[in-house]
């Protein structure tokens, strides 16, 4: 009997493309490419990656042919906010890949407010998201269907505004269009199929969920130690971003000051140091973290 095997679902090229493959790598998943380029091999767990059109995965994993999926939040937003929903669940965001999904018009578009939008004709590639967002604020306006280049639409006469995805703001500025509203915010997100995974599939499962979890808890955090006075504990426990209770260890010969180890799961500015060192902390380490499960 062929060994059973997870089978998750990338985007083949684009903005996801890369950051999916180095996030499967660092969660220690040895990845043998296929002569076509089409899918991936982990070489030290059950796993194979299919490459696919980004719009596709939300139906390669809700039909089960791929138990997992990599994919943007805002191609999975657009398919649940359409007619047939896929039956698909969201695990986790990813950290990376993020954007808006914008309401944007060319410079002079008298825009006071969501209300303007009453009458206008709107270009976008996200018609099931755009007409969500339409009904929810009760707006009567027209949506124009394309496929790409929305940003040209008011140029050529098309629309009067657009919706699109914005990351920089670069392509709305070259074309002469000023972002209005957001309507949507998007970043990766990893999916799963419905189905019960038993057995070798779902010990693999776990595993890469897991593991995948502890890469991204890892990104932003950081390991702050730090010798303190006793006294100084309960201001040093507020003062750090995002961590638990701090482990606290005596110092020998010391009965006033305790050594402080803390893991941070947000960024540790100047600002955090700065703050710690005016309640009296000294020697401050802040450590980048590897792993974290």
């Amino acid at each position: 009997m062929t060994p059973q095997r997870l089978h998750i679902a990338i985007q083949k090229s684009g903005r996801l493309a890369e950051k999916s493959l180095d996030l499967i790598r660092d969660a220690g998943f040895r990845l043998q490419r296929s002569a076509s380029d089409l899918s991936y091999s982990v070489e030290n767990a059950p796993i194979d990656l299919w490459c696919v059109r980004d719009d596709d995965i939300p139906t390669f994993v809700a039909d089960g042919v791929a138990d997992f999926g990599i994919v943007g939040r805002n191609v999975l937003g657009e398919r649940v906010a359409g007619p047939a929903a896929p039956r698909l669940a969201e695990v986790m965001p990813l950290g990376f890949g993020r954007c808006r999904l914008c309401l944007a018009a060319p410079d002079g578009f008298s825009y006071a407010g969501r209300a303007s939008l009453r009458g206008v004709r709107i270009a976008t590639s996200y018609p099931n998201l755009l007409r969500q967002f339409l009904n929810q604020e009760g707006i009567d306006a027209e949506i124009v269907t394309m496929r790409g280049a929305v940003e040209v639409a008011p140029r050529l006469g098309l629309a009067e505004a657009i919706c699109d995805l914005v990351s920089t703001g670069a392509t709305l500025e070259a074309n002469g269009l000023e972002a209005l509203d957001t309507i949507f915010e998007s970043e990766a997100v990893l999916v799963r199929s419905s189905k019960v995974f038993e057995g070798t599939l779902a010990r693999t499962a776990e595993s890469l969920v897991t593991r995948l979890r502890g890469v991204i808890a890892s990104q932003d955090a950081k390991y702050v130690m730090m010798n303190a006075p006793r006294t100084a504990l309960a201001e040093i426990a507020r003062i750090l971003p995002g961590a638990a209770a701090p482990t606290v260890i005596p110092l020998a010969g010391r009965d006033d000051l305790v050594a402080v180890h803390a893991v941070c799961q947000e960024s540790v500015f100047w600002e955090t140091l700065e703050a710690l060192k005016a309640v009296g902390a000294s020697a401050i380490l802040v450590l980048p973290i590897e792993k974290i499960m």
